[in-house]
C-alpha cells in the first residue's frame, strides 16, 4: 500500500486548520439521498480531522469514523466532543473489524483512492445493511480561479521536483468524471448517481503554502527541494498576483445502493 497516505498524520493541527470543509449543499444533498435521521448509523472511512464527520454528527446520526492516523483521530475526537453518538477508531480500514450491527450509510470523502482497491468496496459492502447507501466524495482541482497562476506555477514544480511531468494542464470541469467500474457489479444496485458541487477558495500566500503542506507529495520532498519550491510559489503570488490566488475545486458526490 502507498506509504504516502501516512504523511497526513504528520501535522494534524495544520490539516485541521487549513483543509476546507465540505460545502453545505453537498452535506444537505448527501443527507437527503441517504435518508439520514437521528436513527441512522453511519460509517465514515478516512475522516481526517472531521471535515465531513462533524456535519454528519450534527444531523443526529450515530457515527463511527475509522481513521488511519492517530494524530488526525485525536483532533477529530476533539472536534466531535459535542456529539456523544460519534466515535473515532484508529485503524487501517483494510484491517478494521466491522461492528456486528450493519450501517445505513458508508461514506468516504476525498480518501477512497488511499484504500486498497482490492478491498475497499468489498469491505464497504460487508459493513452495509441490504439497501444501504455507499457515498463517495471525490475532490478535483479543475481549471478556473487564477488560471494563469496555475499554469505559471508549474515552472516552480519542474525546477524543484524533477519528477514533475512537464506542461501539466488542469482539467476542465466539464470533462472531469470519477468512475469506479467495481460499482457496476453486484452487490451494488446501480447505476451510480453523480452530483457535482464546484466551489472557489481564495488564499493568501501563507494560507496557500500551508495548504500545500497538507498534501502528501509535498511533504515527501527532500527539505531543500520543498523549501525551494515553496519559496518560488510564494514569490510568484506576492510579486505577480497581488498577494492572493483563487483555486477552483470540483467535489463529486457519488451515490449507490447495496442490493436488497
Amino acid at each position: 500500500m502507498n506509504t504516502l497516505r501516512g504523511r497526513f498524520d504528520e501535522d494534524a493541527e495544520l490539516y485541521d486548520r487549513i483543509r476546507p470543509r465540505y460545502p453545505v449543499g453537498l452535506v444537505t444533498e448527501l443527507a437527503a439521498l441517504a435518508g439520514l435521521n437521528d436513527r441512522s448509523r453511519v460509517l465514515e472511512v478516512g475522516p481526517g480531522t472531521g471535515q465531513l464527520t462533524v456535519p454528519l454528527a450534527a444531523l443526529g446520526c450515530e457515527v463511527t469514523a475509522v481513521e488511519l492516523g492517530p494524530s488526525l483521530a485525536a483532533v477529530a475526537r476533539r472536534n466531535l466532543r459535542g456529539f456523544p453518538r460519534a466515535r473515532v477508531e484508529v485503524s487501517p480500514f483494510e484491517e478494521w473489524a466491522p461492528l456486528p450491527d450493519p450501517f445505513d450509510l458508508v461514506v468516504c470523502a476525498t480518501a477512497i483512492h488511499w484504500i486498497d482497491p482490492a478491498q475497499r468496496f468489498t469491505r464497504a459492502a460487508q459493513a452495509l445493511r441490504p439497501g444501504g447507501t455507499l457515498a463517495l466524495v471525490t475532490t478535483h482541482h479543475v481549471a478556473g480561479g487564477s488560471v494563469e497562476f496555475f499554469a505559471r506555477v508549474q515552472r516552480c514544480y519542474e525546477r524543484w521536483d524533477p519528477a514533475t511531468p512537464p506542461d501539466i494542464v488542469l482539467p476542465n470541469e466539464a470533462s472531469t468524471e470519477t468512475v469506479f467500474e467495481e460499482l457496476a457489479h453486484p452487490p451494488w444496485d446501480g447505476p451510480v448517481q453523480v452530483h457535482r458541487h464546484p466551489r472557489e477558495i481564495t488564499y493568501t500566500p501563507a494560507e496557500y503554502l500551508d495548504l500545500l503542506m497538507t498534501y502528501s507529495g509535498h511533504r515527501a520532498l527532500a527539505p531543500a527541494a520543498r523549501h525551494g519550491m515553496l519559496a518560488c510559489i510564494r514569490a510568484l503570488i506576492d510579486e505577480q498576483y497581488g498577494g492572493s490566488i483563487t483555486k477552483r475545486y470540483l467535489h463529486e458526490l457519488l451515490i449507490v445502493r447495496k442490493a436488497l
